[in-house]
Formats: C-alpha cells, structure tokens, sequence
C-alpha cells in the first residue's frame, strides 16, 4: 500500500477550510446586515441547516466505507464549490430561502467530502505517528485556508461584507488546483471493505467502543467552547471592543498562530502522549481566554494577546483529537463510519451554537450595532466558553488511561 505524503496529502485542507470560515463565522453577520434577516430567524435557519446537515454524516461515513474515497471526493467536491459561490452572493429579495437551499447544497458537498477525506488520511496512515503527521498536514494547510479567508475580503473589497461576497470567486480554482495535487500525489490506502454492515449495525459498533464514547464526549465539551465564541466572534469584535475594522487581522492572528504551533503539539504528543499534549493546550486556552470578559471598547491589544494565545491551543484541538479518532477508527476497521459520527458531532456544535446563541441574545435585548444587549453578548462570548472548556479538561483527565492510544 502506498504512504501518503503529508504535504500532497494535507494541501486539499486549504480550500476546505477556506470556505468553512465564511461558512460558520462570516455568514451569521453578513446575513443579518447584507439581507437585513432578524436574528431569531437567521439562528433558526442555520439551526435547522445544520441540524440536517449533521444528520446526514453518519450516513455519509458509513458510504464511505462502501465507496472508494477518492471517487466519493471527487463527487462531493463540485456541489460544495457551486453551493458556496451561491451562499456568498444573496439575492435582493428572498434571501431567508436562498440561504437555506445554498446551504443545504453547501453542507451536503463538504460533508461527503470532509468524510471521504478524513477516512482517506486514516487509510494512508501505516501506524499512529503517521496517522499524526498526516492529520496534522492536513490541519496545518486548512489553517492556512482559513487565515486567508479571514484576512482576504478586507483586501479585497471597499467594505467586510463586499470582501466576502468576493470570496466566493476564489474558492473554485483553489479547490481544483489542491484536488489534483491530492489525488495525483498519494495513493489509495487500504482497500475499501466489499460489503460493510448495514448502517444502524455499522454505527452501533462505533458507538460500542467505550473508548470512542468518552472521546466524543470530551469532543462535545471542548467543540461548544470554540464554537461559541467562533459564531460570536464578528459581533464581540464590533460591538463590545469597537473594532471591526481589525476583526480580519485579529482572526488572521489567531489562525496563523493556530499553524505556527502545530509541530510543537506533534513533537510534545510524541514524546508526552496525544492526552497530555491535549490537556496542556486546554489549559492554555483556558488562561487566555480567561480575561476576554473584562475587555471593553479600544482594547485591541489586549484582545489581540488573546487571540494569539489561544490560537497557540488552537493546533492542538485540530490535530491531537482527529488523530486519537482516527486510530480509533482503524482499530475498528470501519474509519469512515467513525468519522461520519465525529462529523455529526462536530457539526452538532456548531449547529447548537448558532441555532441557540443568537435567538437567545435577541431575547435578552442584543441588536446588532445598537448598543444594546452588550453585557449578555459578552457573557455568551466569554464566560459560557470558559466553563465547557473546563468541563472537557476534567473529563479528558478523567479519561486519559482510556483515550491514550500505542501505536
């Protein structure tokens, strides 16, 4: 079986994480300005999106444990391109519609591909360590992706929203160029199981490994934590601190120090274990973030210190929990199912963030650019994060013996 390369390997991570920026950080505003949706109703659109979206990974997950990866990613990558060029360019009317259909065909692309890709890499992976390194290329150029869809539509529009709406035009050649790479350039891992148990069958024996359930419930922990203040994080910057003219470098910041430290979290899972490693990230998080709830207008320079701090933790939660999965996965011999599972739970996360947060602050009396409601959008921001972060430290503690994997 031939190895994957790391680099040809991880390159398709670039555009996939191009677009998942706009996706589940851009789109919750630019709606809400560009096409004026309240955000009780912009919260139960993405909500029911991506409940259903999250749905559909299992199902995904399990197909790709029928189907040769590579051809389920070739498949699944020109609906998610179409779907994302529709998402970012509304119509003047209708968009409350338009949004739901371009996110439906949006999610169903990058779920089938996310899925097949993942479970390809765990494939190319002849042991754990390379199993890491693969994980951690493919993270690493995603970082990349998302570092330039954050900084981009600053660059390349007169305002943030006509920025987005032209990014979308990017994402099609990027994604062409960094498929031909990645299929040209690894071969095709082990050979997909000829007949795979029926679905129910297939995800009762993922969720039979008791190891893979306190993974997931650690995943759940640690994913509300970072999904919060992800879908928060343009109206915290614009409303609390004063800043949106900032918000592109703050999150260029953030990611790019999320890619600097990938290797140190490699080289510290290798030598301390995937767990510690995780753990000691956790708790950079945690102190850095800690004291994003007392900031107020102008304070970019300390806001920016947190942004790079938690990036710093940020490599770790990309690259260490993946790889644990993945490992899982093969243990099982079903990697696309496991990760069907790990996607729906991913997806969960953020659909509970989204679909929660924002018609929970329209209540408590948050409209954006008004002034108001700041005092609740700071807690939903700040403090909430902090306490799931601590939940899933505890539990990933607690867990450990359980979750740390030889090769």
């Amino acid at each position: 079986m031939p190895a994957g390369h790391p680099l040809a390997y991880g390159l398709l991570g670039l555009p996939l994480a191009f677009a998942a920026l706009p996706i589940y950080v851009h789109v919750p505003r630019f709606y809400a300005e560009t096409a004026g949706l309240p955000l009780a109703l912009l919260g139960f659109i993405l909500l029911g999106a991506r409940l259903l979206d999250a749905g559909i990974d299992p199902w995904l997950g399990w197909l790709a444990d029928r189907l040769p990866r590579r051809r389920m990613l070739a498949v699944a990558l020109p609906p998610f391109a179409i779907g994302f060029v529709a998402l970012l360019n509304p119509p003047a009317s209708g968009a409350g519609l338009w949004l739901l259909a371009a996110l439906a065909v949006t999610y169903l692309g990058f779920s089938a591909a996310t899925v097949a890709y993942q479970a390809w890499g765990a494939d190319l992976g002849a042991d754990s360590a390379e199993r890491t390194r693969l994980t951690a290329a493919r993270e690493g150029c995603g970082l990349l992706g998302v570092v330039l869809a954050a900084a981009l539509p600053g660059l390349i529009g007169a305002s943030l929203n006509e920025g987005i709406a032209r990014l979308a035009w990017i994402l099609p050649p990027l994604l062409l160029v960094a498929a031909l790479v990645a299929l040209l350039g690894n071969g095709r891992g082990r050979p997909v199981v000829a007949a795979p148990a029926p679905l129910a069958p297939a995800l009762r024996r993922v969720l039979a490994d008791g190891a893979f359930r306190r993974l997931l419930l650690v995943f759940v922990a640690n994913g509300i934590a970072s999904a919060l203040p992800a879908t928060l994080f343009l109206f915290f910057v614009a409303d609390v601190l004063g800043l949106e003219g900032a918000s592109g470098g703050l999150l260029a910041l953030y990611f790019v120090a999320g890619a600097a430290s990938l290797p140190l979290w490699v080289r510290l899972a290798a030598r301390h274990g995937r767990v510690v490693a995780w753990l000691a990230a956790m708790a950079l998080a945690i102190v850095a973030f800690a004291g994003a709830g007392l900031l107020g207008p102008g304070q970019l320079w300390p806001f920016a210190l947190i942004c790079l701090a938690s990036g710093l933790a940020l490599g770790a939660d990309l690259a260490l929990p993946a790889a644990i999965a993945a490992d899982l996965g093969e243990r099982q011999g079903q990697a696309g199912a496991c990760f069907g599972v790990w996607n729906f739970v991913a997806k969960l996360n953020l659909a509970l963030a989204a679909g929660l947060a924002l018609p929970l602050l329209a209540a408590l009396g948050y409209v954006p650019g008004s002034g108001q409601g700041q005092a609740a959008l700071t807690v939903a921001y700040a403090v909430f994060p902090l306490a799931c972060k601590a939940l899933a430290a505890s539990l990933l503690w607690r867990w450990r013996h359980f979750l740390e994997i030889a090769s």
